[in-house]
C-alpha cells in the first residue's frame, strides 16, 4: 500500500515500499511476480501487530521465493532473537535469510543494534564495500560486556526449557480464564515471546487481529494494572516472559487475570 504509519512521515519515505499479506505465500508472488523487489522483509514471527506465529511453510515459501525471484529475504530479529532460540527463529523453525536484524538484546538490554548476514552482502559494508554505516553506541564497551555475559546466561542448560514452561503456563491460564468468564479471546505462544487477542481467531495475520475488541483489551489492561500486573499497553503487541519469573509470578498473573476477566 506504500502508506505512511504516522504523522510526520512522508509519502515518499514508504514509495518503494510494497504490502503482502502475512502467512499468505500468493499474496506475496504476486508482488515478486509483478515488481523488481530488493527485498523480501518481516518479523519472522509477527510482534508489532500483536503475536502471530508463521506457519513453518510459510518461511519456508518465503526462502524459496525469494530466491527464485531474486530478492534477499531479510529477518528481523529484534524481538525473536535469542527469545525464542538461542539461534533466533531462523534456528527455530530452520530457515536461513540473506540479513539479520538484531537490537538491543545483544547488549544485554543496553542501546545497540546490529545487522549480518552473507558474506557478499556484508562486503558491501564500508571499509570494505561502498556502502558508509557508523553509529555513535556501535561498539560500545558497556553494551557488549553486557552482552557477553547475557549470551553466557543463555547458553546455560534449561533457559529455554523455563521460558517455554512459563510462557506456556501463563497465556493458557489467561485464555482459560478469559473464555470461562465468556469474553472472545485467541491467542498462543512460542517459548519466552507471547500474545493474545480480544476476537474469537484465529489470527493469523494483521487483519485478522484488526477484529479484535481494542476498547475492551484498554479496559482489561488498566484493570491488571491495578492489580499490579503490567502488560503490554497495546492489543498490538507481543509480550514477554524472562528468566526471573517464577511459578508464583504466574500464578498470580493467572488469578489476576480472572478477577478482571470477571468484572469486564
Amino acid at each position: 500500500l506504500g502508506l505512511p504509519d504516522s504523522p510526520g512521515v512522508p509519502k515518499g519515505a514508504t514509495a518503494g515500499t510494497l504490502c503482502a499479506t502475512y502467512n499468505d505465500l500468493a499474496s506475496v508472488e504476486a508482488l515478486l511476480k509483478e515488481n523488481e523487489v530488493a527485498a523480501v522483509i518481516l518479523e519472522p514471527v509477527v510482534g508489532n501487530a500483536g503475536f502471530i506465529a508463521p506457519t513453518k511453510e510459510f518461511l519456508v515459501g518465503l526462502r524459496e521465493l525469494s530466491t527464485k525471484y531474486g530478492a534477499l529475504l531479510v529477518f528481523d530479529e529484534v524481538m525473536t532473537g535469542f527469545r525464542i532460540a538461542y539461534g533466533g527463529a531462523q534456528a527455530y523453525f530452520g530457515v536461513t535469510p540473506d540479513v539479520t536484524c538484531l537490537g538491543k538484546v545483544i547488549g544485554g538490554g543496553l542501546p545497540v543494534g546490529a545487522y549480518g548476514g552473507r558474506r557478499d552482502i556484508m562486503e558491501m559494508v564500508a571499509p570494505a564495500g561502498p556502502m558508509y554505516q557508523a553509529g555513535t553506541l556501535s561498539g560500545n564497551p558497556l553494551a557488549m560486556t553486557a552482552g557477553i555475559k547475557t549470551m553466557e546466561r543463555l547458553k546455560q542448560p534449561g533457559t529455554y526449557e523455563h521460558l517455554d514452561k512459563i510462557t506456556g503456563k501463563l497465556i493458557n491460564g489467561i485464555l482459560e480464564a478469559g473464555k470461562d468468564a465468556g469474553h472472545a479471546v485467541c491467542g498462543g505462544y512460542i517459548s519466552g515471546m507471547f500474545g493474545l487477542f480480544f476476537c474469537e481467531g484465529p489470527v493469523t495475520c494483521f487483519s485478522d487481529a484488526t477484529k479484535s475488541d481494542t476498547a475492551k483489551f484498554a479496559k482489561w489492561h488498566r484493570a491488571m494494572l491495578e492489580k499490579g500486573i503490567y502488560l503490554a499497553p497495546s492489543q498490538y503487541e507481543a509480550g514477554f516472559t524472562g528468566l526471573k519469573h517464577t511459578e508464583e509470578d504466574i500464578d498470580r498473573t493467572i488469578a489476576a487475570a480472572k478477577e478482571v476477566f470477571a468484572m469486564l
